[in-house]
């Protein structure tokens, strides 16, 4: 970080998001600009889009100021305005990975939230669930492949977890060139980077012929 840059060291960005276009952002934005979030963005979409735009240049931004040595929040009135179930464990799951904190104004969920504490925990856990699912559906497949010598996706760049970010999305149509857009890899020399659409599509391939050819239990 620059000297002088950001002399709180803190800096929030606001989200706030309606379901329809005749539904009024007032009350988040207002609940936004008393908590003293100044940049923030907003847009009317519904839950079930499988692209908000707003949402990522948010969650973009906070994880350019978090990669400078700024400590970042992300701020929401509700966590609904962020999504539901599955959805919500994938975007607490991405803002981890970049360290960035989330801080909801109103809701169940209200209070800041640490990228180690309790929320992301539980909302880990929620993601957890399904990629355990996802583990023991394909075990015997995996196994089978690997001794034919072969590899899931792109060696070094896939796992078990990107394989359940990209099933749910993929599940409700999401393309698979959008998908590869929200992946982001976790290990190795292209930590952080997206996968590209080729290693993705192979991946979902290769899902989908070790499924069908796993026994059923």
């Amino acid at each position: 970080m620059r000297a002088g840059a950001e002399p709180v060291g803190h800096v929030r960005v606001g989200y706030a998001r309606a379901a329809t276009a005749r539904q009024p952002l007032d009350v988040q934005l207002d609940s936004l600009g008393e908590a003293g979030v100044t940049r923030v963005f907003s847009e009317k979409i519904s839950t079930r889009a499988t692209k908000r735009p707003e949402l990522e240049a948010a969650v973009k931004l906070a994880g350019e100021i978090r990669s400078s040595g700024i400590a970042v929040t992300l701020v929401v009135h509700e966590h609904k305005r962020l999504g539901r179930g599955i959805e919500l464990a994938m975007l607490a799951e991405k803002l981890r990975i970049s360290y960035v904190g989330l801080e909801f104004l109103t809701g169940e969920l209200k209070g800041s939230h640490d990228p180690s504490g309790i929320v992301f925990t539980v909302l880990a856990a929620m993601s957890g669930m399904q990629r355990e699912y996802i583990r023991d559906r394909n075990l015997e497949g995996h196994e089978s492949a690997r001794k034919r010598g072969k590899t899931i996706g792109g060696a070094g760049v896939t796992d078990d977890d990107m394989l359940c970010l990209a099933l749910h999305p993929r599940d409700q149509e999401m393309s698979q060139r959008d998908i590869a857009k929200r992946l982001v890899i976790t290990t190795g020399a292209k930590r952080g980077q997206h996968p590209s659409l080729a290693t993705v599509m192979r991946m979902l391939r290769e899902h989908d012929e070790h499924a069908a050819t796993a026994p059923s239990t």
